[in-house]
């Protein structure tokens, strides 16, 4: 899991839960309607601004956002110098073998297309395509939790309302007052934490996961293409050193 996602996550509810209790009661900001209000209204909200497969599809975003991990631009690059110098010297088919030992799915498509022949045009062209739709999903997905965020305060805007409303309807009843004021607040207190602290900071992971599996998709385009016209290991590496800083890229000639 990204580690700073999840330790952002935690030690941000043991903040808040532990300013609470050094202030007052845990129990009292336990409120199921103020919580139904809140997270039943955004889900709703959500479900109806959106189709139903991208709103299921939202879980999946995020299970690949928070638990996958990318190679780094190093890595892919020593990859693609390898894959040069064994096309070089032993030609296509011989990679072949090298497909086996590979978990990215898609650096196995592009090996494939190499190993089966395509040209550079038509592999270029099926692997840029394979981006573009990722990144369109991806953009969906961010969408979709910017939406969830930006809604969470305004349904918390409605619970607050309904407890205002409720209290000034029952100003004889002490008891009624109280409770009616409890759901306003904890109603604004829910919309602002699970916005600010959970939905806007996961919409922006998003953003940064999609830009670096582009990223890395792109390298590995760019290699596969280079391999396909038959260009040699040092020449690979130096066209792919372009998408690391200047300063890194010794470290990837010592190490390649």
């Amino acid at each position: 899991m990204d580690i700073a996602t999840a330790l952002g996550v935690v030690l941000g509810f043991v903040v808040i839960i532990g300013t609470i209790m050094n202030e007052g009661n845990l129990r009292i900001f336990l409120n199921i309607p103020a919580l139904a209000i809140v997270g039943g209204g955004m889900t709703c909200a959500t479900m109806i601004h959106f189709s139903m497969g991208q709103f299921l599809g939202i879980f999946s975003v995020v299970k690949k956002t928070l638990f996958t991990k990318l190679e780094s631009p190093h890595e892919i690059i020593r990859q693609m110098v390898n894959y040069a110098a064994i096309n070089r010297r032993d030609g296509a088919l011989a990679l072949e073998q090298e497909i086996g030992k590979i978990k990215n799915k898609f650096l196995v498509k592009g090996m494939q297309m190499l190993v089966d022949g395509q040209d550079e045009e038509g592999i270029k062209e099926h692997l840029s395509m394979e981006i573009q739709y990722l990144q369109e999903r991806h953009a969906v997905g961010k969408k979709i939790l910017d939406f969830m965020g930006a809604s969470c305060p305004s349904f918390a805007m409605v619970g607050t309302l309904i407890g205002l409303i409720s209290m000034l309807s029952n100003m004889e009843s002490p008891d009624e007052i109280g409770r009616g004021m409890s759901v306003a607040l904890v109603c604004t207190f829910y919309g602002a934490l699970f916005a600010n602290l959970i939905l806007i900071p996961l919409g922006g992971k998003l953003g940064q996961y999609s830009k670096a599996e582009s990223l890395s998709m792109e390298m590995i385009t760019e290699g596969i293409c280079a391999i396909a016209k038959g260009e040699n290991p040092t020449a690979v590496r130096e066209k792919m050193q372009v998408f690391v800083s200047a300063k890194r890229r010794e470290d990837v000639k010592v190490k390649a």
